[in-house]
């Protein structure tokens, strides 16, 4: 089954992942203990202001696709939620970990992943990252991907792709999908930078143009 969920699913996923690994005592999560994980400033990319509405909709929207829901058997009445990733995707621990990370902080190099997985499972090294990443690269659909190198970059980066094809060079106003990895994905990455640069050419002209009016 092929999973396209939303920036806030994404979060509300990755953060209940993260506390089921980190926080086991304190899990399941409230709707409020998961607003709150999910607008937490730190290991956050982008950080989010969301409410319970927002949050309750994206759960309803995970709970669809399987992979998210209440918690059956709480001894609470607080109604709490929890993930379903290990049972839908069947994961192991690094790549539950890698996978976590990247919903929950966006592309990556494998030695940010590194960094940032230590508290949900500790890689031996890079190439235990690698391994994991491809691992998920290589799932029928596959969950990840690896970015077109950015220039001036000397790491590749790594997306999650349980939000579909991957918006690379967004930062810098270009737009439009890259398609996971090859030649294809390459071209239209340098299209996209061609098209950047001749707007960027133009608006020299036109800041030409205007000063010139008060010289």
């Amino acid at each position: 089954m092929d999973y396209v969920i939303n920036d806030v699913q994404a979060r509300v996923l990755g953060a209940l992942v993260e506390k089921d690994i980190t926080t086991p005592d304190y899990y399941p999560l409230s709707l409020n203990a998961l607003v709150n994980a999910c607008n937490q400033k730190n290991n956050r990319d982008p950080v989010m202001n969301l409410d319970e509405n927002v949050v309750r909709d994206a759960l309803g929207g995970l709970q669809d696709l399987g992979l998210a829901g209440p918690a059956g058997g709480a001894d609470s009445r607080v109604t709490k939620y929890e993930h379903r990733l290990q049972e839908i995707l069947n994961l192991s621990r690094g790549e539950t970990a890698v996978l976590c990370v990247l919903l929950l902080r966006g592309p990556q190099t494998p030695g940010e992943l590194r960094g940032r997985t230590e508290r949900m499972h500790p890689f031996a090294d890079l190439d235990a990252v690698q391994s994991s990443l491809q691992r998920l690269m290589q799932r029928e659909p596959p969950l990840a991907a690896m970015l077109p190198r950015q220039p001036g970059t000397k790491e590749s980066r790594y997306a999650h792709l349980l939000s579909g094809e991957v918006e690379v060079g967004t930062s810098l106003g270009s737009s439009g999908p890259i398609s996971p990895g090859g030649k294809e994905g390459v071209a239209e990455l340098e299209k996209a930078v061609a098209t950047l640069r001749d707007e960027v050419a133009d608006l020299k002209r036109q800041l030409a143009e205007f000063r010139r009016q008060f010289e």
